[in-house]
């Protein structure tokens, strides 16, 4: 059986990957620095803080995976874009990365950002459009991606990275966009957002974690988009969500200014994701935002999870 090592494995996005990593035969070691989640078949949960590079490598000698999944990465919202902790990860990362190949790993997949490319371009190609992140977080992310792709090529591990746009879905920060309109609403409260005219690539979180697992499970190497593909008004999706709780009337587009250097357009080219990847989003907008106020309705009490993946 093929043994991966998922990091960030209770956050936002990993947790989404289990399952996927299980269908796909994988055995499956799940890293937190939280107390572990509830357990399912086929995964083995590991409490380790990455942050100390003893404890990686009693993780990677105890476990010696073939495969790496890695999300794990500081993301507290509202703090994350231009924190001094990004340098650490990128720290903890290399040593993560050295671990994996002294114990034999063969091939690592990274979660990046689309907070690496020029955000003035709008519409993001790989290999294309220029690499200017505008916050610490995205000159950390890809700083990290350079790195990886020498150090891999060097040790010979096949390696890829996967730039993340905008997810939403079940267990999201309720800060974010999506879950707090769908929160507020719920609570019959208004729903306070910007003025909604930026078109955005919004991508439901499984489709996010599935096509991960399809790219560890590939033999793509290098930096390819995970996005929907599919431009989309901010303000079209938030009264997309009103509609299925019949609160429209609740919704106050313009109530919060937006940031003065904010892109009015930031889209993926996503061919590369379907044409070498082989791999197409399972949901489209207005099923993945049903399944996602489904989903807020029955857990309506429940805050966001550690180590949501912000991009």
């Amino acid at each position: 059986m093929k043994r991966v090592l998922v990091t960030g494995a209770s956050g936002f996005i990993g947790w989404q990957s289990l399952g996927a990593l299980v269908e796909r035969g994988y055995e499956v070691i799940a890293v937190t620095s939280r107390p572990s989640p509830r357990t399912f078949p086929g995964v083995k949960w590991i409490n380790a803080d990455l942050m100390d590079p003893t404890a990686t490598a009693a993780l990677m000698a105890a476990h010696s995976p073939r495969f790496l999944l890695h999300f794990a990465w500081y993301a507290e919202p509202g703090k994350f874009w231009n924190s001094q902790e990004n340098f650490r990860w990128v720290q903890a990362s290399l040593t993560l990365l050295q671990n994996f190949a002294l114990y034999g790993g063969t091939r690592v997949v990274t979660a990046g950002t689309c907070a690496e490319y020029d955000w003035k371009a709008g519409y993001c190609v790989e290999r294309q459009t220029a690499l200017e992140p505008s916050t610490i977080y995205g000159t950390c992310k890809h700083a990290l991606q350079e790195m990886q792709s020498a150090f891999c090529r060097q040790a010979g591990i096949g390696e890829a990275w996967g730039r993340v746009f905008l997810t939403y879905g079940p267990r999201e920060h309720p800060s974010r966009l999506v879950a707090s309109v769908i929160t507020s609403l719920l609570k019959c409260e208004p729903a306070r957002c910007s003025h909604g005219g930026q078109t955005r690539d919004l991508m439901h979180v499984q489709d996010v974690a599935e096509a991960f697992a399809a790219l560890l499970d590939s033999d793509f190497e290098g930096p390819v988009n995970i996005a929907s593909g599919s431009p989309i008004a901010l303000k079209d999706a938030i009264y997309s969500i009103a509609d299925r709780l019949g609160r429209r009337k609740l919704v106050e587009l313009g109530a919060v200014p937006s940031p003065p250097d904010e892109p009015p357009l930031l889209v993926a080219d996503t061919r590369r994701l379907q044409r070498e990847v082989g791999w197409t989003p399972r949901y489209d907008l207005a099923s993945g935002l049903e399944q996602t106020v489904r989903w807020w309705q029955s857990h309506s009490g429940v805050a966001g999870r550690e180590g949501a993946v912000v991009v």
